[in-house]
Formats: C-alpha cells, structure tokens, sequence
C-alpha cells in the first residue's frame, strides 16, 4: 500500500525521478525520461505494479517498518535513511547520479550499530505496472527484459527469485556496506557499465555543493529557499533544458476523486515562473537552457503556441487512461498524457514574455529570435486577446473572459513595450501602448465589481479567482490602489478555508460546476504565496509573515511540497513534488526578506 504524498522524498538526476518511502520502498519511477512508462507503479496502485523495498527485515504477517530519521545530506539530492530496530541500527543511502550515459538508482546499506537482517525486495513491472519482464541471468547480472527496454540489477549480495520478485537477504554489522544498483539500458544494446556506487556517491555529491554554491540568496529563509531550488533543479530535465511541472501522474488534488492530471511535462507558465525565481536567485544556465527549450518548442509556429509540451518540446501529449491501475488511494482514473495541451490559455503569453523580460533585465546575454518570437506573440494577441479561453486552471467547462488571461495578455504588451523602447526591438510602439491601454480599460471596466470592490474571475462573473492576486505583482495596477486591497480582501473572505489558506476559486456554484468536473479539492499551495506575497506588499507584512510561515510547516520533514493542502484531511494532495509550490515559496522568501519582515 501507497504511502502518504508526504511520507515520500524525492531522488533524481534530472533526466527522470523517484519516490523513495519512509519504510523504504521506492513506489514510483518512470526510465528513462520524466514522462516514459513507469517500471515502478505501486504509487498508483499496488504492489502487484511494481515497487522496490530494502529495509531491515520483518515478518510477513507485519507491516515494514518505517525509517526512524530521514534526511537529505547537506544541500544535496542524496538521501539518508536510518532504521533503529532491536539487534541495531542501519542507514541507506538513495540517489541517483547526473549523468549523459544510462540512467541509474543506487542504494547504500550501511551497517551502524549491532548486526541487523535486512531484506531487497525487487519487482520490475514495465509500462506502468501491465507487463511481467523476462528476468535472467548474463553473465552473472540480473537483467529484466520487456520490449524496447532492459533494466539490470546489481549487487555483491546473494539474490533468489520467488514469487515473479527478485529478493536479497544479508545481515549488516558496523562498517558493512552493500550496494544495489539499478539501470535501465535500451534492451538491443551491449550491457550497461557496472555500477561504482561509492565514486558515484561521490560525484553526486560534489555535483550538488557546487550547484548550491551558486545561490545569491543568503536570507532568513535559506534552508526552505535551497530545498526548493534543489527541487526545481532536479525537475529539470537536463539534455534539453525543459521543466516539468511534477515527476508524477495523478496524484489526486481529491482523494477518491477524479481531479488527476498527468504533470510530468513542461508547462510555459510553471517553466517560466520557474525560470524568474532561478534568476533571482542566481541562476543563469538554467535561465539560458530553458529560453533556447522555448525557442525551439515554438519554433516555426509561434502564434499557435500551446500551453505544454514535451519536455523535448513534443507537441502531441495525447491523454489516456490506464484502466488496469486503482489510482492512488482509489483516486481513479489514472491518466498519462494530458489533453489540456490544445487549450487556449492566454495568460501562457504574458508568462513567457514576462520570464524573457527578466532574462533580458538580469543580463542573459542577448538572443535576436528571443525578442522576434515576443514580437510575434504581441502581434498574435493583437487580434485575439478578446477571445474568451480556458484560463489558468484549465477548466473543462465553457471558456470564458477570465480576467487573470486578460491582465497577462495586458504584460504581455507592457514587457514588450519596454523591450522596444531598451532599443532592442523595433515594433510598433505607440499602437501597441494604445493597444496597452484598451486592454487596461477593458478589464478595468468588465472585470470590476463596483458593488463589492473587487475584481472578479471572468467578465460578468459574481465568482472570486485567486489568480486575481497577481495583479499588484505584475504591475497591472499599484499595490496601495483600493481595488486590489478590495480584492485581497474580498479573497480572504470568500477563498480562505478554516486554516486560512487559500482556494483557487470555488468549484461549486449552486448546483453548477464551475470548472466542469465533479468533486471538490484542497487550497492550492500557489494561491496562498500569492497571498502573503499580496499582503507585504500593502503594508501587512506582519500578517504576510504568519502566513508564509504557517504554510512552510507544511512542507514535509525534507521539506517538499504537493500542488495543494486537504484542510479537512490535514495532508498533502495533488502531483508531488510540485514545482507551481516552490517557486512562489521562493519569491515569498524574496519578498519578505527584502522587506525584513521576517522573524528574529
């Protein structure tokens, strides 16, 4: 059985990902890319699809047992396990190493104190939990077979098959160690290298601390601000320089509900917000890798541009259900693939021509089809920034005039304003600033309740939007105007659950569903930065500073977050680790630091 969202951490290379439990099973992970089938499934329902445990031995007619601490080393994806039982203690050590060659999961047995009996349990199931591979010997490695792909297996331990599982029993004393290795290899090829654990422990290591030696944030919040970095470093997928949202499919944002969503490709929003909190915090490469990912994704087609891609910039990411799997916790159906990418979502081009901005601002060297690509995109939304779209969240009811689309339509017209008068592009200008000006009077207008001084979701509508909370930190209107602090106010009210987070919107409304889907989900983590972020700025940095705080107690022991918190369950819920979680946690830190509101 699935552990809690929160009882997992997070180990990558950043080219795929894993979940490793607090009893030590690994439940999740896709070879050899992010959004490839999965051989480990148990995430998404049992053990039958596919899992990996190594933990102190335990009777059958028991539950494993769970780590007694847990913790990542230093400022690294390296993660430490330890396990206190009767005969002693032991430590295993999960990662995998950043490579160009095949990918790889190492696990360190440690002997500590004492000699403890230990067990591997190993059961390869590929695509996604539907196939049994061929699992043999050559040339005295364990190699499981299915089709296109190979996974071999290895270790100095003594291993046995029984019951379509590899299994691994050995005893650990002080100074012992064992390792297991996994790497997956296409099945037509020679034999992958044989693993060396502790040069790649190393290495990965040394990778992580000079990663983090890079960060320019040395704040109050440092710890919760690395952490997150880390994890947006480790969702992006390296060859290509793209970001997914989350490395998982169909987590529920409600348990037992239908709100799945495959994450593990690249939306421009979450990869260009991702992007400005690298920037702010020093890091250029990524800003630099993800901008030549943008161009050639949109390459010969930027007026249709899409939402999401692949993180190789696929464009077709036809979604699917995979009957055979129950879903996380009975959270049916599992989908992979993600049919949202043809929607239209205006708002996506006042995101990436905001992120080219801030690369522009903070140095990135110049690119001359960056700034023709933002040129073109103005001159798309010329013409369309008055269609009705799905909207940020993308809802599956009718499209609407969100005004949140209608704001980011409107950046994207002021960034790119300011890039022509930098004296950087040639456009032009004074029909694009009157351009800038209608769309300002437009939303202003049919975007307003005066009644209520407030902004509301779409035109015409009486329902609130979280989004509208980026208002003031886009520019659109000044923080101190009585319009937005109507707004954040008027959210508070209207949005805030029992714990005082905050809803996206409401998704009921009377018996109406107001995104086209049934059930109900949890604040959405995203939102409540926005808020606290909303509230320094008016000059409540007191009360921006509780908020910020409560929700970084949310954050599991390794401090990773889902998309949303489930107020009545009191857990984490959605894909996880989420990036949409992180980066404006980030910024929050930015914020709040800036501004010295912040406690001690």
């Amino acid at each position: 059985m699935a552990g809690r969202i929160e009882d997992y951490a997070l180990i990558g290379d950043m080219q795929t990902a894993a979940l490793v439990c607090r009893d030590g099973t690994v439940d999740w992970l896709c070879l050899p890319r992010f959004d490839s089938h999965a051989i480990f499934a148990g995430l998404l329902g049992t053990e039958e699809h596919g899992f990996w445990r190594l933990g102190p031995a335990y009777a059958s007619d028991q539950q494993p047992p769970t780590a007694a601490r847990r913790s990542y080393r230093g400022d690294s994806l390296v993660l430490e396990s330890e396990w206190d039982t009767q005969r002693g203690t032991v430590r295993v050590t999960d990662f995998m190493p950043p490579r160009d060659g095949a990918p790889q999961l190492i696990r360190i047995v440690e002997g500590v104190s004492g000699r403890v009996p230990m067990r591997s349990a190993l059961r390869m199931r590929f695509s996604y939990g539907r196939v049994v591979p061929w699992v043999h010997k050559h040339d005295g490695r364990t190699v499981a077979v299915a089709g296109p792909d190979s996974v071999w297996f290895d270790t100095s331990a003594e291993t046995y098959g029984k019951s379509l599982t590899t299994y691994a029993d050995f005893t650990v004393a002080p100074g012992d160690r064992i390792a297991f290795t996994i790497s997956w290899q296409p099945s037509h090829k020679e034999p992958p290298p044989l693993p060396e654990p502790e040069q790649s422990l190393e290495a990965t290591e040394d990778f992580w601390r000079e990663w983090v030696d890079h960060c320019t944030y040395h704040g109050p919040y440092r710890e919760a601000v690395i952490r997150s970095l880390i994890t947006l470093k480790a969702l992006t997928y390296a060859p290509t320089g793209g970001i997914v949202a989350a490395p998982t499919t169909s987590l529920p944002e409600d348990i037992g509900g239908v709100r799945n969503w495959d994450y593990r490709y690249t939306w421009l929003r979450d990869a260009a917000i991702t992007l400005s909190s690298l920037l702010r915090t020093g890091y250029r490469e990524e800003a630099r890798a993800w901008r030549e990912w943008l161009l050639r994704a949109v390459a010969g087609d930027p007026e249709n541009l899409q939402i999401m891609y692949g993180i190789a910039g696929e464009r077709e990411l036809g979604e699917a259900e995979l009957d055979w799997l129950p879903g996380y916790e009975n959270s049916a159906p599992v989908r992979v693939g993600n049919g949202a990418a043809h929607q239209l979502q205006l708002d996506v081009y006042g995101e990436v021509t905001e992120a080219l901005h801030l690369a522009h601002m903070t140095g990135l060297s110049r690119n001359d089809y960056a700034s023709l690509l933002q040129l073109k995109l103005i001159r798309y939304l010329e013409t369309h920034w008055q269609d009705p779209d799905e909207g940020i969240w993308e809802v599956r009811g009718p499209r609407r005039h969100f005004v949140h689309s209608k704001v980011m339509a409107w950046v994207a017209v002021d960034r790119t304003i300011k890039l022509i008068e930098s004296g950087d592009a040639d456009g032009p200008l004074e029909r694009w600033k009157e351009l800038r000006d209608d769309i300002h009077r437009d939303v202003c207008e049919k975007g307003y309740d005066k009644e209520r001084n407030t902004f509301t979701q779409s035109y015409g509508s009486k329902e609130l939007d979280a989004s509208l909370l980026l208002i003031p930190q886009m520019g659109f209107l000044p923080p101190d105007d009585k319009r937005v602090i109507g707004t954040i106010e008027a959210i508070q009210r209207e949005l805030s659950t029992s714990d005082g987070f905050i809803l996206r919107y409401p998704t009921t409304s009377g018996d109406e569903n107001v995104d086209g889907l049934p059930g109900d989900e949890g604040a959405f983590l995203a939102c409540s930065f926005w808020m606290a972020d909303d509230l320094a700025m008016i000059g409540r940095v007191d009360e921006a500073r509780k908020l910020f705080e409560k929700l970084l107690s949310l954050r599991n022991d390794l401090g990773l977050l889902a998309e949303e918190w489930d107020p009545r369950l009191q857990r984490q819920v959605g894909n996880f680790p989420q990036a949409f979680s992180h980066v404006p946690l980030i910024d929050t830190a930015l914020r709040l630091t800036a501004s010295g509101a912040y406690g001690g």
